[in-house]
């Protein structure tokens, strides 16, 4: 299940800091998830605890496991994460895959 554009329309994503918190930028496939989550690794969680997934170009079930990967880091740090403007169709993939509840 795709979100969003084709996966030659949309380049490898992602995460960059701002006063917002982090924003995602591109696209989070199997073929860029590895990457993407190693490249979060090296910034620190966001102050406010907000990732914004408004500028998610692509995106299938590794997503979906990015984020949880995230989410998890957040409760190993203290912390909580909210991901915020995911696409309804990477929402609908998470009620097929039973995760919802992981995202909020």
């Amino acid at each position: 299940m795709i979100a969003g554009e084709t996966s030659d329309a949309a380049g490898a994503g992602s995460f960059s800091a701002s006063d917002a918190g982090w924003v995602f930028a591109g696209a989070l496939t199997l073929d860029d998830a590895a990457a993407v989550f190693e490249a979060s690794q090296a910034l620190p969680l966001p102050a406010n605890g907000v990732v914004d997934f408004g500028g998610l170009m692509q995106a299938d079930s590794s997503a979906l496991a990015v984020m949880m990967a995230l989410k998890r880091r957040a409760t190993t740090e203290g912390r909580t994460l909210t991901m915020r403007d995911l696409p309804g169709s990477l929402r609908s993939l998470a009620v097929v895959y039973g995760v919802e509840n992981l995202l909020d």
